[in-house]
């Protein structure tokens, strides 16, 4: 059994003690609950890879307290530290150099030169990282492949005995993992879409950022810079087909007793569906990017469901990252294709 700590200076206190002690704990954050352990304990790190199932060449991201703490690790060059004054403490997680190879255990880098840091807007989770003054890996605290967890329950759901604790800190703001931008290339890039956006990213650096449209896809023999950029992600084990606003009238028409419908409440009312088969995702972009991931589990695990169509929204703002982890979680199925 994994134990369950309500956030408390003592709850925190005893995270730290079992990470000092080579444990992993499960911890919130502003985006989505993460798994961490202590990013300087190889064996410790090892524990992550095996509760999630994870690749091996599948890097982590490096989570810290400050700056000052991924300075022990990272060059910082000015655009790093710009964005730094900036986003963080915040979803903004940078690809930097390592300051020397061996610096980081070669099971958080994949062997590469380079390594993704962050440092979260939650208050719990700076503190547990200070209370045991290194940085902890920090990938989302779910089986690899599954939805991102937003709450304690969805992290009990896939790591309950696989883990030693998680801090419960109640249901995480944002819904979707941190944007990602590599900083160890000349032009920034970004490589995972979040809540800060390119636009935001571009306008502090005073340059423009390369921002790809769509999923990146790697060969099978190269090695990720980042998580998310391989192998397949946010996927609950029912299909998920996307759908259109323009589709609602085709959609009403084909849906059976057996699939579930995620949309705008908009789209819902149009719909005039039962309740029990259907998931609001509010008013907002904002909105329906925090409740992706809560529907798609919740619908997983429904029995008498076999489809879960999600209604797609503008690429842009934060719209982007969620349409990036639709995507993924569809694996490119959309409605009437």
């Amino acid at each position: 059994m994994t134990l369950v700590l309500k956030t408390s200076e003592k709850a925190i206190a005893e995270a730290a003690n079992i990470m000092a002690s080579g444990g992993v704990v499960a911890f919130p954050t502003e985006t989505v609950y993460g798994i961490g352990a202590d990013a300087t304990k190889r064996d410790a790190v090892e524990k992550v890879f095996a509760a999630k199932k994870r690749p091996h060449d599948n890097p982590l991201i490096v989570t810290v307290s400050n700056a000052e703490m991924a300075s022990r690790f990272a060059k910082l060059d000015w655009r790093a530290e710009k964005l730094i004054e900036n986003f963080w403490p915040g979803s903004l997680t940078m690809i930097l150099p390592l300051i020397d190879q061996d610096i980081l255990p070669d099971n958080v880098t994949a062997g590469l030169l380079t390594a993704a840091f962050r440092n979260p807007k939650n208050d719990v989770t700076r503190h547990l990282i200070t209370l045991l003054n290194n940085p902890i890996v920090g990938p989302s605290a779910n089986l690899s492949t599954k939805p991102s967890p937003t709450t304690a329950e969805h992290v009990l759901h896939d790591m309950d005995g696989r883990i030693d604790a998680v801090i419960d800190d109640g249901p995480t703001e944002i819904g979707v993992e941190s944007t990602i931008v590599d900083l160890s290339v000349k032009q920034a890039t970004i490589l995972r879409p979040g809540a800060v956006t390119a636009d935001q990213v571009s306008s502090v650096l005073g340059e423009k950022v390369i921002d790809p449209t769509g999923p990146i896809s790697l060969a099978a023999n190269i090695a990720p810079k980042a998580p998310g950029m391989k192998y397949r992600h946010y996927a609950p084990s029912k299909a998920v087909v996307i759908f259109n606003q323009t589709d609602l009238k085709d959609l009403k028409q084909q849906l059976k007793k057996n699939d579930a419908v995620v949309a705008l409440e908009d789209s819902l009312n149009q719909l005039k569906l039962d309740r029990r088969h259907s998931w609001s995702l509010g008013e907002t972009a904002d909105s329906a990017t925090e409740e992706l991931f809560s529907a798609l589990r919740f619908f997983d695990d429904q029995k008498d469901i076999q489809t879960i169509y999600v209604e797609s929204l503008p690429s842009e703002g934060i719209g982007e990252a969620y349409m990036n982890r639709l995507e993924k979680s569809a694996g490119g199925q959309h409605f009437g294709l």
